[in-house]
């Protein structure tokens, strides 16, 4: 099962609030980190909005209580039924991440005879250094307008009938814990706005993603994200213009420290050098070991034996990917024992399958 600690999430909720207060920023949730109906609706009602990446997520975003208008739609590719969603409740923003799509948009806005609000998805060539599979914002990645087209998509959409440009979009990766990429990031926009400013085109506001790190090797530690210097970061470096609203579209770093994956322990498992801790988790309830070459910190909640020992932490499936940790310093584990694997808010239910036939993990919510 997975276990949220809604204190967590609540803390973090409120020192995102503490650190944008005063400033003209927009922070919304980024869904695809973890969709489950309670803790949305939570987050809802702190009063931030919604990033979506799907029709799916748009309505489970509506019945959670985010505001449409405080809501925007990523994602490369918006079939049209979710983008009629969209227009019929007036959200807030499509980020739109090609021309074709620009076009499908003005088109089925045009016969609904609404105004669609967009911003361009800019893909700026910045590495984040993360994991391949998370990295977005360099010229090799399928996401947003490379930089050298961005002036011809910016004049076609300021010249489209039914399309409202609202302005810039950009999402660089995730799992970020050094500053310099996001400094990279704000000189890209920078230059952007005063470029187009020149040429007689402001924009009313500027979307900078979401992207930061949690810490998975400390969380008991470190329960909330480094968000200080991340918001000091686009404070002190990024120069809006008079009017113009930061957006921010964080995930992991809102939902990543609250959630715990909780097992029990089937069998532990003699194999010549190695011992392995064999769970009833899986990678069907936790990918990122698996997908990413995550590291996760895992604790034995139950053994208050002295004795320390390395094993393999895996799980069920019937796949050599199933590993959550090799060489994993442990008090004595035996057959029984509660494991938790920390830090698991972010990208693992949400990612989870019934790959082997297995069943969906439950959750239970603490401190309400």
């Amino acid at each position: 099962m997975y276990y949220y600690d809604m204190g967590v999430l609540r803390n973090t909720l409120n020192e995102i609030k503490r650190q944008i207060e005063g400033w003209p920023y927009v922070v919304h949730y980024a869904l695809k980190a973890n969709g489950n109906p309670h803790l949305i609706k939570e987050i809802a009602s702190s009063g931030i909005g919604a990033d979506l990446v799907s029709g799916g997520e748009l309505q489970a975003a509506l019945e959670a209580g985010f505001k449409p208008d405080e809501m925007n739609f990523s994602g490369v590719g918006k079939t049209d039924w979710e983008i009629r969603l969209g227009l019929s409740y007036g959200i807030g923003s499509f980020n739109v991440e090609s021309v074709p799509e620009l076009e499908v948009i003005n088109e089925l806005a045009g016969e609904m005879d609404v105004t669609a609000n967009v911003a361009i998805r800019v893909n700026p060539d910045i590495d984040a250094h993360t994991h391949k599979y998370i990295t977005t914002g360099t010229a090799e990645n399928k996401f947003g307008i490379n930089l050298e087209s961005l002036d011809d998509v910016v004049k076609k959409a300021i010249q489209l009938p039914n399309i409202h440009l609202k302005g810039l979009h950009f999402h660089i990766g995730s799992q970020i814990t050094e500053m310099k990429p996001f400094v990279m990031l704000c000189d890209t926009v920078n230059a952007l706005i005063d470029s187009y400013e020149q040429q007689g085109v402001h924009f009313e506001m500027m979307n900078v993603g979401g992207g930061l790190g949690i810490d998975y090797s400390s969380p008991d530690q470190h329960p909330l994200p480094d968000f200080k210097p991340y918001f000091d970061t686009f404070k002190n470096r990024l120069k809006l213009r008079p009017g113009q609203m930061l957006h921010f579209e964080l995930g992991r770093a809102i939902v990543g420290m609250c959630g715990s994956l909780i097992s029990r322990v089937v069998f532990v498992k003699q194999n010549r050098d190695k011992k392995f801790v064999i769970l009833d988790a899986g990678m069907t309830d936790l990918i990122r070991p698996a997908l990413y070459e995550a590291r996760h910190e895992i604790q034995n909640l139950t053994s208050d034996n002295e004795k320390v020992e390395l094993y393999d932490v895996v799980g069920p499936v019937c796949e050599s990917s199933d590993t959550f940790a090799r060489d994993c310093r442990l008090p004595l584990t035996r057959r029984g024992d509660l494991i938790a694997i920390r830090a698991a808010g972010a990208y693992g239910e949400s990612m989870a399958s019934t790959y082997n036939m297995r069943r969906l993990p439950g959750s239970v919510f603490a401190g309400e």
